[in-house]
């Protein structure tokens, strides 16, 4: 029988908190066209300026957040990869991450020299976004291509909507939703741009208040938004929240472009002066905490919700290692569809 390897893809994370290290990470992030979609001139030029300053401020956010092992992101991946492995018979199961290393390329030709020819590929994005999702796909079919390896992909659909992932993260949020006022689903956003360019209608996208609401077919399979509303409401439901307990916002806005809403340093605010004291955030974009959920939420965002006139806030961790989430995720893998 041939056996099917399978690789988790993650996003990424500096070799360290080197200043020299993050400018190299950042820019082969930022200079991917999936992630700023501009012309490479434009985008040259963009990112040639961020690099002026974002490197040394990003690198003292990493060295908060940074443990001994190294990038909490990148050894949650190896410790997911671990935890996979026992339950995973069909083939060796490896890691990788999308910028950095380990790298794709590192991971398949490893594969491959281990005689492997049929892989399944799961980039751990419970939403799909270009900047993301296919990004992580198309370096995986670029290399096989380069490459020339004899291999076969299955791939690892947006699992946003699927029972097992939902079920894990009421799982792994259990113990938190006990004494609490608020609970904020905090998403990475995206600029507008993005959603209006892979709308298959042109004409859906951010063109009504409750277009998410309304989002199905093939608007919905492309809809990063839509797919985090949804996600967040069927989480809720799950873990029998009434709907003035939880509301959603995105983070991580980058440049000047108009970012998808609400944003999450606003809603920090608003809260705390509507009178929450004690707020829970939970980020169901991110599979694994990372600089987004430790140091963006944990750290900044506490600061900002107490310095508002809040109490209290707490960060949910991420699924990273729950037992319900290794056994959702291999059985979500197994249905992985095989490319033609």
């Amino acid at each position: 029988m041939t056996e099917q390897a399978l690789l988790l893809v993650n996003l990424g994370s500096p070799a360290s908190t080197d200043v020299a290290d993050v400018r190299r990470y950042l820019n082969q992030f930022l200079m991917d066209p999936y992630v700023v979609d501009l012309p490479w001139p434009l985008r040259r030029l963009l990112v040639s300026l961020i690099l002026v300053k974002r490197p040394k401020e990003s690198a003292h956010a990493y060295a908060s957040i940074w443990w001994p092992e190294g990038s909490p992101l990148v050894v949650l991946s190896q410790r997911l990869t671990e935890a996979v492995r026992p339950y995973w018979s069909e083939g060796p199961v490896e890691m990788a991450m999308r910028y950095g290393e380990p790298s794709i390329e590192g991971a398949l030709l490893k594969l491959a020299g281990q005689g492997i020819r049929k892989v399944t590929f799961a980039a751990l994005y419970p939403q799909f976004a270009d900047s993301t999702t296919t990004t992580a796909i198309e370096e995986a079919r670029r290399v096989i291509r380069d490459r020339k390896l004899d291999i076969q992909l299955s791939i690892l659909q947006p699992f946003y909507d699927q029972p097992e992932y939902l079920d894990a993260l009421v799982d792994s949020a259990k113990p938190y939703l006990q004494d609490f006022d608020h609970l904020l689903l905090s998403f990475h956003g995206l600029p507008e741009r993005h959603l209006h360019k892979t709308d298959p209608t042109g004409s859906h996208c951010l063109k009504g208040a409750d277009c998410c609401q309304r989002a199905e077919g093939a608007v919905l399979a492309n809809c990063y938004r839509a797919q985090c509303m949804q996600s967040s409401a069927w989480f809720a439901e799950r873990a029998g929240l009434q709907p003035n307990q939880w509301s959603v916002s995105f983070q991580s806005r980058l440049g000047r472009a108009k970012w998808i809403e609400p944003y999450t340093e606003e809603q920090l605010e608003a809260l705390a002066a509507k009178g929450v004291k004690k707020l829970l955030v939970m980020c169901p974009a991110f599979v694994a905490d990372c600089i987004e959920t430790l140091e963006e939420i944990g750290d900044r965002g506490r600061e900002q919700f107490i310095a508002a006139g809040g109490t209290d806030l707490q960060l949910i961790p991420c699924l990273n290692t729950h037992e319900s989430w290794v056994q959702a995720l291999v059985t979500l893998c197994r249905r992985a569809p095989q490319e033609l």
